[in-house]
């Protein structure tokens, strides 16, 4: 078994006729972490919401292989069955349904099988506990009258809870205190492990002062124009991207 988890070759997306993303590659192997950072604009969000198929994000070009499966043409249900989690960016509001029913009934559509409800609750209990999120607020309604941050950690208690093959995590730290960030770091950390993935897209190097990190990208222009270890972020922080931004000219 390959221990490519992940792989994008020349992927362009547009958006309302608009190409966003200009040719990217990215390729992910089971038990990395890998941190893309950009200015605003570069085409982050873009490349998460594009890899779960989202309607609005127009494949141009390129293709996605997942564990040596090409899944290109597959939609988003298809993706997720398959092991690929997006935490959003603005997660929504969905009344009516509570945390505790959104998870069950995402995790026996994810697994295809029903689960064992004692070891469910159970599992529900000890994650909302090492987030710091108050039991209650399983019985609440999905993210309705939730704080950012409580948006934010609820998110990470779906990817515990799912277990997915590879996490994107879409600005998850951002609006947080330097409390609640390493909250979800510590999330992210029992999460990870040597059969899984973790892709974090951020604007904050502080998730990475909790975080050990095994890459960081630089995406500008809709294109990955530079790698390293977790020293270039501390680059960024120092100089920004004004640098980055003449190697995407």
């Amino acid at each position: 078994m390959s221990e490519v988890l992940l792989n994008i070759n020349g992927l362009k997306t547009a958006v309302e006729g608009k190409e966003i993303l200009k040719g990217l590659d990215l390729k992910i192997n089971k038990g990395e972490v890998h941190i893309i950072m950009g200015p605003n604009g570069a085409g982050k969000s873009t490349l998460a919401n594009t890899l779960m198929a989202h309607p609005k994000y127009e494949r141009v070009e390129g293709d996605i292989t997942f564990e040596d499966e090409d899944i290109t043409e597959l939609k988003t249900d298809e993706r997720a069955k398959k092991g690929l989690f997006l935490s959003f960016q603005h997660p929504e509001e969905v009344p009516g349904i509570t945390v505790e029913n959104f998870i069950r009934s995402a995790k026996i559509a994810k697994d295809g099988q029903l689960i064992k409800f004692l070891k469910f609750d159970k599992d529900l209990k000890n994650n909302m506990k090492e987030l710091k999120i108050d039991p209650e607020y399983a019985k609440r309604y999905l993210n309705v009258g939730f704080s950012g941050g409580e948006k934010k950690k609820n998110e990470i208690l779906q990817m515990l809870m799912l277990n997915p093959k590879l996490a994107i995590l879409d600005e998850t730290d951002s609006g947080l205190d330097i409390d609640a960030i390493r909250v979800v770091s510590e999330g992210i950390k029992m999460y990870a492990n040597e059969d899984n993935g973790v892709l974090i897209i951020t604007h904050n190097t502080k998730i990475l002062e909790n975080l050990k990190a095994d890459y960081v990208h630089v995406l500008v222009n809709g294109k990955i124009v530079k790698t390293g270890d977790a020293s270039l972020a501390d680059e960024i922080e120092k100089n920004g991207y004004e640098a980055f931004k003449a190697e995407a000219m």
